[in-house]
């Protein structure tokens, strides 16, 4: 079984034992979450498409850890004026292992 939920503003596909890094969610090592905006289930062949969302499904996860995402640069520079920044970001994420999909809350 599998399932697509939406966090942070975007779409994973999950499945149960699955570790996902998704943007920072508020809690410790070990805390226990759930996703309730599911899109899509999927059980071999038979796929239930919500619209938006299932109502009743959940996905169950479980927080790993908490950490940061690689460095990204931004580099700008003006031709021909001496003029150059850079600047860099590192994104906050979450590890989060599924733990459980269900159809029905």
């Amino acid at each position: 079984m599998f399932a697509i939920i939406k966090t942070g503003g975007k779409q994973y596909k999950v499945a149960a034992n699955q570790v996902i890094e998704v943007e920072r969610l508020e809690g410790e090592a070990g805390a226990k979450i759930d996703f309730a905006d599911v899109l899509l289930l999927g059980d071999g062949d038979a796929v239930t498409l919500g619209s938006p969302t299932i109502s009743g499904a959940l996905v169950a996860g479980e927080i790993v850890k908490q950490t940061r995402g690689d460095k990204v640069y931004a580099f700008k520079k003006r031709r021909r004026h001496n003029s150059k920044r850079i600047r860099g970001h590192r994104q906050d994420l979450t590890q989060v292992k599924i733990v459980e999909i269900r159809a029905s809350k």
